[in-house]
């Protein structure tokens, strides 16, 4: 068994996983049996209908922009497994109001819970997120976090398919509808008992109840991190997206793909379960690490599934409404539904890794604000796509597809801009695509690398890639001191100034340029970073390492850190090193994901480590496998 679902069986994740499954999957049932039963079932005027969906889609997302900040608050100044207990006793006293509108068909009363419902999901959201880190090691939260969006997406089928099935009971559907929400109410809130003590990490906090001041005030203390501020941003375009595709099924069924209730149920079945396992690929992806390099990987799946879906869409025959099984087997309907389950996988593959990282980024202190931000500016988003839909569709007219088409195309440039402002994101998904594809990478006793102070990597060279291969291996970011030939390399030039990378040349050929690196080499390590060197100074021509330069002994002398020697094994006949020529195409193919190893050997105090006892340990390490 996986070891993510292995922390189902433990009480620090399982009540938390169990009382965010039936919270979302009750949401679910009651906002998609409303919907259904608006389009479907005559209680709203056809001509009216586009309106009220999306107008339902919006109260439900409203409550996180208004009280987001104030939820966040109240995550992180009170223990917070009482809070989550004490929000699903109002749940309860929501779906029982939501009981009563259901029964009497009242419209505004449904609208009304919808927006309550809403407004207890708001104050949940901070806790769920914040308690995660604080039950789970870091690297557990990858696979946590990947089963907590899961678990959503599988309660959002669940809701959705129960909801469907609610609506099509005829005069009892208001009574089944009532007594499910109640039951689900409850037996969240027996589920939330089994949440561990879970402290307040900010208890001499002051809450601040003006919503407006206090919404700026953490919009601002998010950004004071330009990478989790930009990471709440891809989280809030990824809801857009996911909103406005789910909010659009029902309508995009009836009036284009000529499917009935049981297509839409169909359909959003295939969508949530897609983005489910888009989430739960994301740990065996990474390898147990928060690796935002799938970020760019699942945006880029995003757009080329839209569009192909664009298309398909276009291509379909006309015909007369049909149920699930004659849409299965109608022509161009498989088309389909793939591209649905593709935006879907990418899409849990895009959001799991900008929740993990935002994670661990965030002061522990200020934990539950900064995911409040981030509820907040889903919240804008997700209104946004509500109120632009009702705009271009409900009143100017525009299709289902068009509309849809328009935010994938959108999604290109949003993506772009988020990329650009944290290359971070792009350069581990090259070194991610290298390490998945040319070579498949084990580490040995990486632990040996200090986790936090300045330390100096030293290691062989054997192919252009070397820095991609440790900048992926190695959990801390690594600055590089390089021979500034491969520096300038176009496309890794890119790579290497987004890890802030240090070009270094001989004293010979540039005098200026060689001391002017030693200076940042001694202020990188003087601020903690954890820099690595080449000491041979060039790639190998023969497979051998090469005598190491005496520069590491400078550096060593100037700023005394400790030093973990590492070598690289099996790189030398790959695509990238120089047997048999660089970049012999015969050698990619032959050597296409190969094994490779990056091994690390114990810590050498500064006052050891010479260039030749390095040389010797770095051989050591390497051994035969060359």
């Amino acid at each position: 068994m996986s070891s993510q679902f292995a922390l189902l069986g433990q009480r620090r994740f399982a009540g938390l996983f169990f009382t965010q499954f039936f919270g979302a999957f009750n949401d679910n049932l009651f906002k998609s049996a409303i919907m259904l039963i608006f389009v479907y079932g005559g209680l709203v005027a056809s001509e009216q209908a586009n309106i009220v969906v999306n107008a339902a889609a919006g109260l439900f997302i409203l409550p996180f922009f208004l009280f987001s900040a104030l939820a966040g608050q109240l995550a992180d100044k009170y223990e917070k497994s009482r809070l989550v207990r004490l929000i699903k006793l109002v749940e309860i006293v929501i779906c029982v109001l939501g009981a009563v509108a259901v029964y009497f068909n009242s419209v505004a009363g449904m609208l009304s819970v919808l927006f309550l419902l809403g407004v207890q999901s708001t104050f949940f959201g901070p806790l769920k997120y914040s308690i995660l880190p604080q039950q789970l090691a870091e690297h557990e939260l990858i696979g946590g976090n990947a089963q907590i969006e899961m678990g959503t997406f599988v309660s959002i089928l669940l809701g959705t398919v129960v909801g469907g099935v609610v609506a099509t009971q005829g005069s009892d559907a208001a009574l089944w509808l009532a007594c499910l929400v109640v039951l689900m109410a409850l037996i969240g809130y027996f589920s939330s008992r089994f949440i561990p003590t879970t402290p307040a990490t900010s208890p001499e906090l002051v809450v601040g109840w003006n919503l407006v001041k206090e919404t700026g005030k953490l919009i601002r203390l998010a950004r004071a991190d330009n990478a989790v501020f930009l990471s709440i941003m891809g989280i809030s375009w990824f809801w857009l997206l996911g909103s406005a595709f789910l909010s659009q099924i029902p309508k995009l069924t009836q009036d284009y793909l000529a499917g009935g209730a049981t297509v839409v149920t169909l359909i959003l079945a295939i969508f949530t379960i897609s983005i489910a396992l888009g989430s739960l690929a994301c740990e065996r992806l990474s390898g147990k690490v928060i690796e935002i390099g799938l970020v760019p990987f699942g945006s880029i799946g995003i757009t080329l599934a839209g569009i192909d879906l664009f298309f398909a869409i276009q291509g379909l025959p006309l015909a007369e409404s049909r149920e699930w099984l004659d849409f299965l087997g109608a022509p161009g309907t498989t088309r389909v539904l793939f591209d649905l389950s593709l935006i879907g996988f990418f899409g849990g593959m895009f959001i799991v890794p900008l929740y993990a990282f935002i994670q661990v980024r965030t002061p522990e202190a200020q934990r539950a604000r900064i995911i409040a931000v981030n509820n907040i500016i889903n919240a804008i988003f997700m209104v946004f796509a509500s109120l632009v839909a009702i705009l271009l569709i409900g009143v100017a007219g525009l299709g289902i597809p068009d509309f849809l088409f328009m935010l994938v195309l959108m999604n290109i440039a949003v993506t772009w801009f988020i990329f650009y402002q944290v290359p971070d994101f792009t350069m581990r998904f090259l070194v991610w695509l290298l390490s998945h594809s040319m070579y498949r990478v084990t580490h040995k006793n990486l632990d040996n690398i200090p986790e936090s102070g300045a330390a100096l990597l030293v290691c062989n060279h054997v192919t252009f890639v070397d820095a991609l291969v440790l900048a992926g291996a190695v959990r801390r970011p690594i600055r590089f001191i390089m021979f500034k030939p491969i520096y300038d390399i176009p496309i890794l030039n890119f790579v290497f100034r987004t890890c802030r990378t240090i070009p270094i040349v001989g004293r010979s050929a540039d005098e200026a340029a060689y001391l002017e690196a030693f200076a940042k080499i001694k202020q990188g390590l003087e601020a903690g970073d954890l820099l690595c060197i080449f000491p041979e100074g060039a790639l190998t021509q023969d497979g051998e390492i090469a005598e190491f330069r005496r520069g590491v002994e400078r550096i060593l002398e100037e700023t005394p850190v400790p030093v973990v020697p590492m070598a690289l094994q099996g790189f030398w006949e790959s695509f990238f090193s120089h047997y048999r020529g660089v970049f012999n195409p015969r050698k990619m193919f032959r050597r296409l994901w190969s094994r490779v190893s990056v091994v690390a050997g114990e810590v050498v105090p500064p006052e050891q480590a010479t260039a030749a006892l390095l040389q010797q340990r770095v051989e050591a390490l390497r051994g035969e496998h060359r």
